[in-house]
């Protein structure tokens, strides 16, 4: 898992849906009034890259501001900062995980998700030929490096079951966030926690055609990999920012679709130390997980699929109370053509 690692719950069932999308003054609202640009503090999961194209984008062509909006994307340096310093009133809004938020919540947070970054997850089982896995079920007397997160090690549980494969089966060992080291050294035989857009990409510029079986694909709900969050609280008195923000991001996507390589340069000028040519394979490989399906708009969440994804969580022991009581986790009201 190249992300850094910080710390949640659907009230469940399809009628989540009309919760989110009611206009609670009867209609839907989509004004948005920018007057000078205010200071908005943005906390990225971890150091830029080809997943925050489109928030680089909309700086880059000004979307923000034309907004109100002075958007000033932060990095996190340690892993829990992201929402911890949202929870603690130091930014305004945190990109992290659905797992994350869905943790922190159960923690007390009171903290929501108010759009999707990456519609589905990325987190996936990957292991490099030579080790004679090609398929969960193959796992059975092997090694697997987990960078040592309960809830992933909750989904290679689940995937390990799905496929017939005894857990005990199968030895686990923690190796952090050196996960393409640990494969590329033998010292597992594949890993859980890499994503398919970017650790799978970077072995295969290697030249070591990896397997790769993301976990949705083997037994786990679907879950947004990537969210923006912020403070219950804010979200209610602050609307206008939050709406002003998610429409500047859905222009700025509407720019990495139509021109993948210069959406790479903005990237690579964020973060010179990284590889030009993976970050645009990267960008690529994501535009389609970026998207929601049918007619919905950018950053859309699914509420069958949060609610899937939470009782899964509950149903491992990760969440400390019943999925189907409390508060969404998340809104898709102050997505464009949404409202409140």
């Amino acid at each position: 898992m190249r992300r850094l690692a910080g710390r949640p719950v659907v009230a469940g069932l399809l009628a989540v849906a009309a919760l989110l999308v009611l206009a609670s003054c009867g209609g839907v609202q989509n004004t948005i009034s920018p007057g000078a640009p205010r200071p908005y503090t943005l906390m990225l999961d971890f150091f830029p890259n080809a997943d925050h194209a489109p928030i680089y984008e909309a700086l880059a062509r000004g979307y923000f501001k034309s907004v109100g909006l002075d958007m000033r994307p932060l990095v996190p340096s340690t892993p829990s900062e992201p929402l911890q310093l949202l929870a603690e009133g130091k930014v305004d809004m945190a990109i992290s995980y659905e797992p994350e938020l869905l943790l922190a919540r159960s923690a007390g947070e009171e903290l929501v998700s108010v759009g999707a970054l990456v519609q589905r997850p990325l987190t996936s089982l990957i292991a490099l030929p030579g080790t004679h896995v090609t398929s969960v079920a193959s796992l059975a007397g092997k090694t697997v490096g987990t960078a040592g997160i309960g809830y992933q090690t909750a989904m290679l549980d689940t995937m390990l079951r799905s496929a017939g494969v005894s857990p005990d089966d199968v030895k686990q060992v923690n190796v952090g966030f050196n996960l393409v080291p640990a494969m590329l050294s033998g010292k597992v035989d594949a890993t859980l926690g890499g994503y398919w857009n970017y650790e799978a990409l970077e072995l295969e510029l290697m030249h070591r055609k990896p397997v790769v079986i993301p976990v949705d694909e083997a037994g786990v709900p679907t879950y947004n990999e990537l969210v923006f969050v912020v403070r219950q609280d804010e979200a209610q008195t602050d609307g206008e920012d939050i709406r002003g923000f998610l429409h500047a991001l859905t222009l700025g996507e509407q720019q990495v679709r139509a021109d993948p390589a210069g959406a790479a340069k903005l990237i690579v000028k964020a973060n010179p130390t990284l590889d030009p040519k993976l970050q645009l394979l990267s960008i690529e490989k994501t535009l389609a997980a970026a998207a929601p399906g049918g007619n919905e708009p950018y950053g859309w969440q699914n509420p069958t699929a949060w609610a899937a994804f939470s009782r899964w969580m509950y149903g491992k022991g990760l969440l400390s109370y019943n999925p189907t009581t409390g508060a969404p986790p998340f809104t898709n009201e102050f997505l464009p053509g949404q409202g409140i």
